[in-house]
């Protein structure tokens, strides 16, 4: 124990002299809080001599090797490098970007401070003497000030958020030290059990912004260099772990029970790939309706919450190609979750060069509900409907669009219930967006025979499919199954999705809507569907004030003419949670 005392009161020495100017450091690791950083470099020095820890500022904490000679440390990071002892992107640092010393424990010198060279009798004295460790002696209010008169302005903000934080500051985040923040500093003191003189030691920013970085304890959180993205970022190494690469993204999935997730966005391209890029996050379940977005030609921020996660994400072009990360993070965990998002967004930086290669997806990833491994957002409940008038109104089902957050029109535009019939089982929507319609329906005003062909056009499989698809079958009834005269009973074997598309006869004359399957509970054959009259259609919409088009029964179209007709004239329907 003596030798390495003695050792240590000759670094520290060594540290203090004129030479110490020329020494640099071997910097290994960064950590945003000191509880972390003094878990870390206590780890390094089981293994690793010369071991150190050093405030870096801004409430970041380094773990570095030293001091050495320039040419040494070099040669000493080559071996540590080779043997796995040290992570990969450490580097040689000079001595006078490091500030406080931390640990060893005891230790209070800065390592680019530059102290007069003791005399030789007073070095031998201290080579010969073991060195006693003792509680470091604090400043008094001067020297303080004199401290406090080093910190960069984006130290004094922190502190001022640190302050704000422990419940002593409410005023602005300035890093001007008034009467505001005195009088916070002093109250913070009084609270930890020091002497309130409003002006804060360098030991007592440290505790601090200990307490403050505290939340982050059991996170790991720790910069590191992902090298298949090219993104340097600090991330909750944990609670997440790499997962998989599927251009565009790196994922990391959670390790816990903590459900965290990570993504770092990497791929070739420029404005426009970007603009692409952020129509298509805007489809994935992690990125929820509800939340603020922003653009520009250069980059993009997207957020979005819902009961059960928060999520951000960013991205912008660099070099080339588009950097970015997404955060997504249980909701109801607000400072732990804005305090992650502080530390990756003050510390993310594209690596230049390095881009996830585009080819980079597995074929168990690809699929029509999936981008790149990430479920894409789908609707609680997708339908059919068809445009009446010339204004873009549509006619579907109610059953559709009951209790929805959310109604848009071919999964683009945003719609509301102008009325509805639930009687009639038939609801009119409209988009704040003014629609061209195709083709609009015209309602048949005769009766038509009985047995003869009819065709539904509808979003059969809820748009999985481009475009809606026909199904051809037969006018059974003109009365439901109870002689409810306003159904048509058909036989056609349709699918959940056709529900609310326009039944047409053999000339594009709309003879009804259909229905979903039979409210009543009971349980049918598969070939029988029913479907409102065009007459009681045509009522309801009169009602509503929405004049639509009538015409009689006409000679039969081809298929194909028909198929175009019906075509035009039917739109996705969705519901949205």
């Amino acid at each position: 124990m003596k030798r390495k005392l003695w050792t240590l009161g000759a670094t520290l020495w060594l540290a203090a002299g004129p030479v110490a100017a020329q020494n640099v450091y071997i910097q290994i690791e960064a950590q945003p809080s000191l509880s972390r950083a003094e878990d870390r470099v206590r780890d390094y020095a089981s293994y690793l001599s010369d071991v150190n820890g050093f405030a870096l500022g801004g409430g970041w904490y380094g773990v570095a090797l030293g001091p050495f000679e320039p040419a040494e440390a070099r040669q000493i990071l080559s071996r540590l490098r080779s043997n796995g002892q040290v992570p990969g992107d450490s580097y040689v640092e000079e001595a006078n970007r490091y500030r406080q010393r931390f640990f060893p424990v005891g230790s209070t010198v800065d390592a680019g401070a530059q102290a007069a060279q003791p005399s030789t009798d007073q070095a031998q004295e201290a080579a010969a003497e073991p060195q006693e460790t003792a509680e470091p002696v604090d400043e008094t209010p001067r020297q303080a000030r004199a401290s406090e008169a080093e910190l960069t302005r984006a130290e004094r903000e922190q502190l001022q958020v640190a302050l704000r934080w422990a419940g002593t500051y409410d005023g602005p985040i300035d890093a001007a030290f008034g009467q505001g923040t005195r009088n916070a500093m002093a109250g913070w003191q009084r609270e930890a059990g020091f002497e309130a003189t409003g002006v804060l030691t360098t030991r007592q920013r440290a505790e601090l912004l200990r307490q403050y970085n505290a939340v982050l304890d059991g996170l790991g959180m720790e910069v590191v260099t992902d090298n298949r993205a090219g993104v340097r970022i600090a991330m909750p190494t944990d609670v997440v772990a790499f997962d998989t690469a599927a251009s565009p993204f790196v994922r990391y999935a959670p390790t816990g029970d903590l459900p965290v997730r990570v993504l770092l966005i990497s791929e070739p391209g420029d404005s426009r790939t970007l603009a692409g890029l952020y129509e298509i996050m805007q489809t994935l379940e992690i990125v929820p309706t509800e939340g603020e977005r922003s653009r520009d030609s250069n980059s993009f921020t997207l957020t979005g919450q819902n009961d059960e996660i928060v999520s951000h994400t960013e991205a912008r072009v660099a070099d080339g190609a588009i950097k970015g990360f997404t955060l997504i993070w249980p909701a109801g965990d607000e400072e732990r979750r804005t305090r992650v998002l502080a530390e990756m967004r003050s510390t993310f930086s594209p690596v230049p060069g390095t881009v996830l290669d585009p080819a980079t997806v597995e074929e168990e990833e690809q699929a029509v509900d999936l981008v790149s491994g990430l479920a894409i957002r789908k609707p609680r409940v997708s339908a059919s409907g068809f445009y009446v008038d010339d204004a873009g109104t549509v006619m579907t089902a109610s059953d559709t669009v009951a209790s929805c957050g959310r109604i848009t029109l071919e999964g683009a535009y945003d719609a509301e219930v102008l009325a509805e019939d639930d009687g009639l089982g038939a609801a009119l929507l409209r988009s704040g967006t003014r629609l061209a319609p195709r083709e609009v329906a015209a309602f048949r005003t005769d009766a038509p025979r009985l047995k003869s062909e009819i065709a539904v056009a509808g979003y059969s499989f809820g748009g999985v499919l481009p475009g809606p698809t026909v199904t051809y079958g037969q006018l059974e009834d003109v009365r439901g199954l109870d002689g409810d005269d306003t159904l048509k009973r058909l036989a056609l074997a349709a699918e959940s999705g056709d529900a609310g598309g326009p039944v047409l006869d053999t000339g594009g004359a709309v003879l009804g809507m259909l229905l979903p399957e039979d409210r009543s509970g009971r349980e049918l054959p598969d070939s029988v569907s029913f479907a409102a009259k065009a007459e009681a259609l045509a009522a309801f919409a009169d009602g509503a004030g929405i004049e639509i088009g009538q015409t009689r029964g006409e000679a039969a179209m081809a298929p194909e003419d028909l198929g175009a007709v019906a075509s035009g004239m039917t739109v996705l329907v969705s519901c949205w949670d």
